[in-house]
C-alpha cells in the first residue's frame, strides 16, 4: 500500500534543521565534556551545577552516558530534518522523525525530573538540549500529522 505524503509549510524545513544543528552542537559539547570534564564551563556553586548533573548516577542509562544518547539522537534528527531528509519519499522516514521527537521529549521529562528532584541541580547545557527537544516536538506536532495524512491540513 502506497501512502501519499502531504506538503509541509516552507518554514518547517529550515526551522527543524536549525534546531537539530543546535541540539547536535550542544550534545557534542556534552559528549566532549564526558571525556574531558575540565572542558565544562559552568558554575559549580548553588543550584546551577553542570558538573553535579553530568557526573551523577542519572547521567547514565544502562551504563551508557546520556550525552552519547543525545549525540546519537541529534545525529539522526539532523539527517531526518535536513532538506534532503524532508524530501525523502519513504512514508516511514517521516513517521520516524515524529516518533523520535516524541520519545526524546519523554526522555527529557525524565531527565528534568532527575535534575530537579533527585540531583537537586540544573545543568544549563542540558537545559539547552531540553529546550531544543521541546521546540522540535512543537514544530513537528504542528506539521507531521497533516504531512502523514493523520489529520486534514488547515491549508486545504
Amino acid at each position: 500500500m502506497s501512502r501519499t505524503l502531504g506538503r509541509v509549510p516552507a518554514w518547517a524545513v529550515p526551522t527543524t534543521f536549525a534546531l537539530s544543528l543546535i541540539g547536535l552542537a550542544l550534545a557534542t559539547y556534552l559528549t566532549i565534556t564526558h571525556f574531558e570534564p575540565q572542558a565544562l564551563f559552568c558554575t559549580d556553586k548553588g543550584f546551577i551545577n553542570c558538573g553535579a548533573v553530568t557526573t551523577s548516577a542519572q547521567s547514565r542509562l544502562l551504563g551508557i552516558p546520556v550525552a552519547f544518547l543525545g549525540l546519537g539522537t541529534f545525529l539522526v534528527m539532523t539527517v531526518l530534518n535536513s532538506p534532503w531528509g524532508w524530501r525523502a519519499k519513504s512514508y516511514w522516514i517521516h513517521v520516524a522523525r515524529f516518533v523520535i521527537a516524541i520519545i526524546s521529549m519523554c526522555f527529557v521529562l525524565w531527565l528534568l525530573y532527575a535534575e530537579l528532584i533527585i540531583i537537586d541541580n540544573l545543568c544549563l547545557y542540558c537545559t539547552g538540549v531540553h529546550i531544543v527537544t521541546f521546540a522540535l516536538l512543537i514544530v513537528l506536532t504542528r506539521v507531521s500529522p497533516a504531512q502523514l495524512g493523520w489529520v486534514t491540513s488547515r491549508t486545504e
